[in-house]
């Protein structure tokens, strides 16, 4: 495999951290951003469409730009580098994925038009209180026929949902499985939230609220699963961008701060601290970017095996570094006017959004039996 970037992935990559770079090189712009509803810049949202990052992985015949999973991953991590807030994973990559994979040629046009203009923010509510991570919904529950249908139930958290222009729910189905609905949430019920991380997240409820199948409508729950292991492979993407950059503000700590006299990178054990946090860093990119070519031409089941591997990874390293981090900051790691904590919270929160590492873990090993046995003498 070759993981290095062409030409036109390199000039993405540099357009995208100019425009992203730019707005939240200062970190108190970031906090002050996140501080106010509805939690990130319409007006950086409105620039990554015009960049066409919006609309990367889209057809160009439903207003994208036909590009594929590198492209994404590529603003993904550089979004990542910064923590912006703007919702383009929760947005473009899953909701938008969904919409892509199972829409009618109308919906699709409609939808992801507006969505890659930057003219509409979509969401995608599917976690129920209770149950979480499950391609399956429950408690939301679908009745009618045909394109005469209503929800009924509760969705929480939602992340972006607050905000959303149009929500995709999914909704357990008369006769059994998971439906996928477009929703006008100006018929919902909707509660919004701040989540840890400076992000927004939103409680919608559903009283016989008119939806329409999504697509030719029926049980969806393949979709559903392949949408979110998407999603995992492109939030390993972005918690590299951010683990990339606690690692370098951790260096730079070491090598800047004094004490008794020296550099705290005079003293080995932290250097060796240091070299550790590296090396969880560099075995999670190589693990991610094998994940995110899969994604270009993998069947459902292999990107599957291949988000739970990089899932595993990154939260194991996530945290490895994360805890680094704001240790070998010191005091000032644990104050909120410095920002490797708010990197460690967002990489918390990339964690949890799609199944921890324990998840995933679980996941790995209940397909041992698939593989043959190994005679390590052999």
């Amino acid at each position: 495999m070759d993981f290095t970037y062409d030409d036109e992935q390199q000039a993405l990559r540099d357009a995208v951290r100019g425009l992203i770079g730019k707005k939240y090189s200062d970190f108190e712009t970031r906090r002050q951003t996140v501080a106010a509803d509805p939690g990130f810049d319409e007006t950086t949202w409105s620039r990554l469409a015009e960049l066409g990052a919006l609309g990367l992985p889209f057809s160009e015949d439903d207003g994208g730009a036909g590009a594929g999973p590198i492209e994404v991953a590529i603003v993904a991590q550089e979004l990542g580098r910064v923590i912006a807030p703007e919702p383009y994973l929760t947005s473009v990559v899953l909701a938008g994925g969904l919409v892509a994979d199972a829409g009618s040629d109308t919906q699709r046009a409609e939808i992801l038009g507006a969505l890659s203009a930057g003219e509409s923010i979509l969401a995608f509510a599917h976690d129920e209180p209770g149950s979480r991570w499950a391609p399956t919904a429950s408690k939301v529950t679908a009745s009618g026929s045909g394109d005469a249908w209503t929800l009924t139930g509760v969705k929480e958290p939602v992340l972006a949902g607050a905000r959303a222009d149009t929500l995709i729910v999914s909704a357990a189905l008369p006769e059994g499985g998971t439906g996928l609905f477009v929703v006008d949430p100006a018929n919902t019920d909707r509660t919004g939230y701040p989540t840890n991380d400076g992000g927004r997240a939103a409680r919608i409820g559903f009283n016989g609220t008119a939806a329409v199948p999504l697509g030719v409508g029926g049980d969806a729950t393949s979709v559903i699963a392949t949408g979110l292991d998407r999603a995992r492979i492109i939030a390993a993407n972005q918690a590299v961008g951010a683990m990339e950059v606690s690692l370098h503000a951790t260096a730079s700590y070491l090598t800047s701060r004094k004490q008794f006299g020296v550099t705290l990178n005079t003293f080995q054990a932290l250097n060796f601290r240091a070299a550790d946090m590296y090396i969880s860093l560099e075995l999670t990119r190589s693990i991610v970017d094998w994940a995110t070519m899969v994604l270009v031409e993998g069947t459902s089941e292999e990107i599957a095996d291949a988000a739970s591997r990089a899932a595993l990874q990154t939260s194991r390293a996530s945290r490895h570094i994360g805890q680094e981090a704001i240790q070998l900051h010191g005091g000032i790691g644990m104050t909120a006017e410095y920002s490797i904590g708010s990197y460690t919270s967002h990489l918390t929160a990339l964690d949890h959004l799609f199944g921890d590492g324990n998840h995933h873990l679980r996941v790995l090993a209940g397909k041992v039996g698939d593989h043959a046995d190994v005679d390590p003498l052999g």
